[in-house]
């Protein structure tokens, strides 16, 4: 099976830097189904031409008896297209092959994977489960110009009806990141087939690849479904994480950890690490032995909390993909020992969407979230963390307002961070959380973090949250 990209950004030749597969070499990659080959039949400064060959093993796959070839009886075993379409192998060996490409990152041309840019995709056979209009109804709201031709069976036997074979053509101006994960989701749902196993790591796997487009295509039941087998229970958690539970509540991106003129606000006070500090003792008051750090950004706090021994289960959830590799940067996990990097992950969420996977733990920390959310979102937010993540203790902070009078730089009536949606005082912070912990179930008190001021309190305001 075939698969190439092509490109007439000037010079073309970068396409190389972005796939990280030097055109002038030929790149071969085994694979358990068989092997991917990556060259490139054209390479010059106006086009430039990556092919993906992906030989697949038909006498492997009998052997192992998975996927279609296994599955289709004695007759499946001999007569099978695996070999020549476009399917999940070609899916896996993207991830394989292209997989820094994938995440969007460029470590020698950073500025080059942010651009968008003239791509041309050719799949000379792709099955469609679905005809010509699925095709078109899958790819075309994502902005590409499609072209297709139906690959007849034999036009000597038209009683064999017609092929679901078709050569497709995709054209588009994006970032290369984006159609390499479109491609890696949307191949097997039009396939309507996997060659493997499907379980909840499938469902993480087509969050992480659809989290930039997958929440508002139309079709994404419809994909969720496919893509997950027709695992019902998969596709109800999958579409759980993609609704939101109010209409109004389009993902925003919680920036969990202060950056830029906040940082220089609070460097004399030392105030973050204060919070940290302070966090930290309250999960360990509190008996915690697993934790979730919602909206953990770079991992400051999480690896604070890798230290506590009490703790055998450490989650860090953030709604924002590159935070979560500098996280992984910051605490290391590459590195770390078996026991220490089993009971610590990270996990790419919203805090606008109801999320299983935040359920069961002990204690959940919220550090300078909430003022980022607008208004209206804190309702979804309350419901998604009191009511359906539901953790025994939730350890949430935010700025004083009042105590920004004691910053000299800071001119009257401005937050302490461009993206603050508000900032509230010792007032409105004890008021909402009294009423969220009414509402739900919980008991509340409240302590300072920092230095407290006699007239103006302590520059950030912590609520400790308990079930009842």
């Amino acid at each position: 099976m075939l698969l190439t990209i092509s490109t007439t950004a000037h010079p073309a030749t970068d396409l190389g830097y972005l796939l990280h597969k030097n055109p002038a070499r030929v790149h071969r990659f085994e694979q358990s189904f068989g092997h991917a080959i990556v060259f490139y039949p054209e390479a010059t400064a106006e086009r430039c031409t990556v092919c993906l060959l992906v030989d697949v093993d038909p006498v492997g796959l009998v052997r192992r008896r998975s996927g279609p070839a296994g599955d289709a009886g004695q007759l499946g075993q001999y007569v099978s297209d695996r070999p020549y379409v476009a399917s999940s192998f070609i899916s896996v060996a993207l991830a394989d092959v292209f997989g820094t490409a994938m995440t969007g990152r460029s470590k020698d041309r950073p500025e080059l994977a942010a651009s968008v840019i003239p791509l041309e995709v050719k799949l000379p056979v792709l099955p469609s489960r679905g005809g010509e209009a699925l095709i078109r109804e899958l790819f075309e709201p994502l902005g590409y110009i499609v072209a297709t031709e139906r690959w007849s069976l034999d036009e000597r036997f038209p009683n064999w009806g017609e092929s679901r074979y078709f050569s497709v053509t995709l054209s588009g101006t994006l970032r290369l990141q984006e159609l390499l994960n479109h491609l890696y989701v949307l191949i097997p749902v039009l396939d309507d087939e996997k060659h493997y196993w499907v379980g909840d790591d499938e469902v993480e796997k087509l969050l992480r690849r659809g989290a930039d487009w997958l929440p508002n295509h139309p079709a994404k039941e419809q994909i969720a479904r496919r893509y997950l087998k027709y695992r019902k229970s998969l596709a109800r958690a999958a579409m759980e994480r993609l609704t939101p539970l109010e209409a109004d509540t389009d993902d925003v991106p919680v920036a969990g950890k202060p950056t830029g003129r906040e940082d220089v606000l609070e460097a004399s006070l030392s105030l973050n690490q204060q919070r940290i500090n302070t966090v930290v003792a309250a999960v360990v008051e509190a008996g915690a032995k697993s934790v979730v750090d919602l909206g953990c950004g770079e991992g400051k706090l999480l690896r604070e909390l890798l230290r506590q021994r009490q703790l055998d289960r450490i989650v860090g959830v953030d709604v924002s993909l590159r935070a979560l590799e500098f996280a992984e940067e910051r605490l290391e996990l590459a590195r770390l020992g078996p026991a220490i990097r089993d009971k610590i992950k990270l996990l790419h969420g919203s805090l606008m969407y109801r999320d299983r996977r935040l359920q069961g733990f002990d204690a959940a920390t919220i550090i300078e979230v909430v003022e980022h959310l607008d208004a209206p979102r804190l309702l979804a937010f309350e419901r998604v963390v009191f009511g359906s993540a539901k953790p025994a203790t939730v350890i949430l902070t935010t700025p004083n307002v009042e105590y920004n009078a004691r910053f000299p730089s800071l001119p009257a009536g401005q937050f302490r961070h461009p993206d603050h949606r508000f900032e509230w005082t010792r007032a409105e912070f004890e008021t909402w959380a009294g009423e969220v912990a009414t509402r739900n179930g919980y008991e509340v008190r409240f302590a300072p973090v920092g230095p407290v001021d006699p007239e103006l309190g302590p520059p950030t305001q912590m609520a400790i949250f308990r079930v009842r």
